[in-house]
């Protein structure tokens, strides 16, 4: 390549590096109208959406010096942001875990943060919208590399509902339950009936669907409804096979379980079958929790119902 063509993209991807930070407010002072700079926010967010990170493995994740990110840590310490447990397989490390007040601390700067790239998506069109998302997906691909492992989970995308997704819902579901263990219409029926009840009666405030998105495509769903004042009720849980491995329905429990405490639900219930193995290993995993079972006959099938709470 000629050199003055080389210098030529060279200035295309600064002159676009500094379109992008002044659009989405990086050289702001405060990020997102708040006292913590860009990298505390990072350093927050790591720490809300991700068990087990010691200081070590969140350094090398940012790419920030260690001594840096300890100075944020002790501050955060300070504030009773952050709370070190030593690893009981080193002794020398320890891993860290926002608090309370951390999640308190950190959940408006996810909301802002949610709100200002919804307010700039939102002014475009839906199929501007799905062309920038793959236009950003290209560049992390072509600059990160090969996605494997976590870069090909980070790559599917979770947003909120939008019209057609619940038609998707349905129909997703009952041609997956009916080719894996043979259920009849009437769950199809079912899953028609909590999709209309959520859209008819869904509160923004205390509710929340979301869909998976990988290369454009849906590959997976999860609605988060209300049961009372206290309950929220996890329901309509699926991965797509085509996506099945990148931790996908990990990923959709874990928002359901940040956004109910979030809310300030005291419970996490759902109720599904015991026959649905990988769904209720990701639930335990969670720290879901079996409390009742019973034999029903359902979908044409004999089953075995479970109901698992997880306490907030």
């Amino acid at each position: 390549m000629a050199e003055a063509e080389l210098d030529r993209r060279i200035m295309a991807v600064r002159r676009f590096n500094r379109f992008y930070t002044g659009k989405i407010g990086v050289l702001r002072e405060g990020v997102y109208r708040s006292p913590f700079s860009l990298t505390e926010v990072r350093v927050l967010y790591e720490l809300a959406h991700r068990d087990g990170l010691t200081a070590t493995a969140l350094a090398r994740e940012l790419g920030i010096d260690q001594g840096y990110l300890s100075r944020i840590l002790r501050g955060f310490g300070r504030r009773g942001y952050v709370d070190k447990r030593r690893s009981a397989s080193d002794g020398r490390q320890s891993h860290l875990a926002l608090t309370l007040a951390g999640r308190r601390a950190f959940a408006p700067l996810n909301r802002r943060s949610h709100e200002e790239v919804g307010a700039l998506v939102g002014a475009l069109r839906p199929a501007d919208q799905q062309k920038l998302v793959q236009a950003m997906d290209t560049i992390e691909r072509l600059l990160g590399g090969q996605r494997t492992g976590e870069r090909a989970v980070q790559a599917v995308v979770l947003r909120p509902h939008r019209p057609g997704d619940m038609g998707w819902v349905i129909e997703r579901h009952a041609q997956f339950y009916h080719q894996e263990y043979g259920w009849d219409e009437s769950f199809e029926a079912l899953v028609a009936d909590i999709a209309a009840r959520f859209i008819r009666d869904f509160d923004a405030r205390r509710e929340r669907c979301w869909i998976a998105e990988r290369d454009g495509a849906r590959v997976g769903s999860v609605l988060l409804v209300a049961k009372s004042k206290t309950v929220a009720k996890l329901r309509l849980l699926l991965v797509d096979p085509s996506a099945r491995g990148l931790g996908i329905g990990r990923r959709l429990v874990e928002e359901c379980i940040r956004f109910a405490r979030q809310t300030g639900y005291r419970t996490l219930t759902l109720w599904t079958n015991d026959i649905l193995h990988a769904a209720r290993r990701i639930y335990e995993e969670a720290g879901f929790r079996l409390i009742h079972s019973e034999r029903h006959r359902s979908f044409g099938r004999d089953l075995v119902g479970e109901t698992w709470e997880l306490k907030l």
